[in-house]
C-alpha cells in the first residue's frame, strides 16, 4: 500500500495513554497506520519530524465565530485556528427560531471554512426548548447552551425575556431525552452582581480586580451548584463551560457520583495562564472574570485529576477599539483560538511538566468524545487525518498581526510562548506550515460535522 503522506521520526502523542517515538501513515484523508521509530513506508511524500510531537489536531469546542465580522468570520477565524493547530471548532448559533435560520448559517460557514466545524445552539426562549428534538434530528446538533447570566434585567437588555430557572429545568428535561445530548451552562448569579458592582463603580474603580470583585467566585459556584442539582433531578448530562474558579470546581466534585448524570467541566486557556492582575488590563476582560493565582493552580490540578475534562478558548474576534474603554463598558471576551495550543504548552508542559498525553486529552480527545465528533481527537487508524506537529521548544512572541484573525489584538501580545505548531493537517491536507498558511487553505474545504451518536446517524 502506497501512502499519500508519511510523518516519521516524531513523538506520537496518544491522548490519555502516553507518547512513543514513531511515525504516522496517511491515505485518502485518513490515518491508516502507526509506525515504530525507524520503520519506513512507500509514500508520495515523507516528512521527517525530527523528534517533534505528532498530536491529534486540536479541537476548540467553544468559539464565537460571527461576533466579529458576522458575514466573514468563518473565513478569517478558521484560518487563524489552522495556524494554531486547531483542526475542528464548535461555534455558537443564536437566533429566534433555529428551524428558519440554521441552513443558511451552515451554508455560509461551509463556503468559507478551511477546517471542520459544527455548532452548539444557544437556548434563549421557550420555542428553542420546545423544538429541541426537531433540531437535533434535522441538523445533527446534540449540544446546547443556557446563559444564566442573562436572567432578569441583564437578559432584557439583550432582548431575552424567557431565561430563568424554569427554562433551565425545561431545557434539561428535553436534553436528557435526546441520546448523546449535553447542555452547557454559563454559570454566574447575575442577580447579585449589581449589588456588588454599584459600590465599586461609585468608588471610581476601573480595573480587572474590580471586575472580579463584582462577580466573585462564589457567584459562579452558587450557579454551578444549582445546575448540578437540577442535573441530578433530571438525569441531564451537563457541561459547566468556561469554569474559572476553585470554588466552582469543588462544587462539581461534590455533585458527581457513580451512576449519576455526566458532569463535564470546560475551562479556558486564559484561566490557565494568567490572573486578575494581568498587565493587559481591560484587553483581558472576560466573563467569568480572571481570578487569583490560586484558582489558576487549582484548574491545572483539575486537569491532572480529570475533574476538568476539556479546554475551549471562548474565542471572540472583536476589534481592539471595542476593548479600549473602561472595564465597565469594554466588550466582553477575547480572541484566543490561534494561541490555544502555545498557552497550554507554555503554562502546562513547560511551567508545570504536564505530560503531553494529558494535554492532548483535554485539548482534543475528550472534546471529540463529549460532543460525538466521530473520527476526531485520536491517532487511531481509521480516524480522520487531523494532525498537528508541535515543536515543544519553539519560542515565539505573540504578535496579533501574524494570527490572521479579524481581531486586531491579543491579550497575550508581546509575550513569549514556548511550544508552537509547525504543521497543521486537516483530513491529510497541509493547511499551515511554520506559521504560514499553505495553498491548501482554500475557502469551503472544511466539512460540517453532524454530531449524533453513531446509532442515531
Amino acid at each position: 500500500m502506497k501512502l499519500d503522506l508519511f510523518l516519521k521520526n516524531g513523538l506520537l502523542v496518544f491522548p490519555g495513554e502516553g507518547a512513543l517515538p514513531g511515525g504516522l501513515g496517511i491515505r485518502d484523508g485518513k490515518i491508516v497506520l502507526t509506525a515504530a521509530l525507524g520503520e519506513e513506508f512507500d509514500a508520495a511524500r515523507s516528512i521527517d519530524c525530527q523528534g517533534q510531537w505528532i498530536m491529534p489536531g486540536i479541537i476548540d469546542p467553544h468559539v464565537h465565530f460571527g461576533f466579529g465580522d458576522p458575514e466573514n468570520d468563518f473565513r478569517t477565524e478558521s484560518r487563524s485556528a489552522a495556524l494554531g493547530g486547531v483542526t475542528s471548532v464548535i461555534s455558537f448559533y443564536r437566533t429566534k427560531d433555529f428551524r428558519e435560520g440554521f441552513d443558511a448559517e451552515r451554508t455560509r460557514a461551509e463556503s468559507q471554512s478551511v477546517i471542520d466545524f459544527s455548532y452548539h445552539l444557544g437556548l434563549t426562549n421557550d420555542l428553542h426548548v420546545k423544538t429541541l428534538a426537531e433540531c437535533y434530528e434535522r441538523f445533527g446538533v446534540s449540544s446546547y447552551k443556557m446563559y444564566m447570566m442573562y436572567k432578569g434585567q441583564a437578559g432584557l437588555a439583550k432582548g431575552f425575556t424567557d431565561i430563568d430557572d424554569g427554562l433551565l429545568f425545561a431545557a434539561m428535561r428535553e436534553t436528557a431525552a435526546l441520546p448523546g445530548a449535553i447542555l452547557g451552562v454559563h454559570c454566574e448569579n447575575v442577580e447579585v452582581i449589581p449589588y456588588l458592582r454599584d459600590p465599586l463603580r461609585a468608588e471610581g474603580r476601573d480595573d480587572l480586580v474590580a471586575w472580579d470583585e463584582q462577580s466573585p467566585d462564589f457567584l459562579e459556584a452558587e450557579n454551578v451548584h444549582r445546575v448540578c442539582y437540577f442535573a441530578r433531578k433530571t438525569g441531564c448530562a451537563v457541561n459547566i463551560v468556561h469554569l474559572s474558579s476553585k470554588e466552582a470546581l469543588d462544587e462539581v466534585r461534590r455533585h458527581r457520583y457513580a451512576g449519576g448524570p455526566p458532569m463535564y467541566v470546560e475551562t479556558c486557556p486564559h484561566y490557565l495562564f494568567t490572573d486578575k492582575h494581568d498587565p493587559a488590563g481591560v484587553l483581558a476582560k472576560a466573563n467569568p472574570p480572571l481570578r487569583s493565582q490560586d484558582d489558576v493552580d487549582a484548574l491545572w490540578e483539575g486537569i491532572l485529576d480529570g475533574t476538568v475534562t476539556t479546554v475551549g478558548t471562548d474565542h471572540v474576534p472583536r476589534k481592539r477599539a471595542t476593548k479600549e474603554k473602561s472595564v465597565w463598558s469594554a466588550s466582553n471576551g477575547l480572541p484566543g483560538v490561534a494561541t490555544f495550543l502555545p498557552i497550554l504548552m507554555e503554562a502546562g508542559y513547560h511551567q508545570r511538566q504536564v505530560p503531553p498525553e494529558v494535554l492532548a486529552m483535554v485539548a482534543s480527545r475528550t472534546a471529540a468524545r463529549t460532543y460525538n465528533m466521530h473520527g476526531k481527537g485520536t491517532l487511531t487508524p481509521g480516524a480522520d487525518a487531523d494532525i498537528v506537529v508541535v515543536d515543544p521548544d519553539l519560542e515565539r512572541v505573540v504578535d496579533p498581526a501574524n494570527l490572521l484573525s479579524y481581531s486586531d489584538y491579543s491579550p497575550f501580545e508581546g509575550r513569549s510562548l514556548r511550544g508552537w505548531p509547525t504543521m497543521t493537517f486537516s483530513r491529510g491536507r497541509l493547511l499551515a506550515e511554520n506559521g504560514k498558511l499553505t495553498d491548501a487553505a482554500i475557502d469551503g474545504t472544511g466539512h460540517y460535522l453532524p454530531r449524533l451518536p453513531k446509532h442515531q446517524r
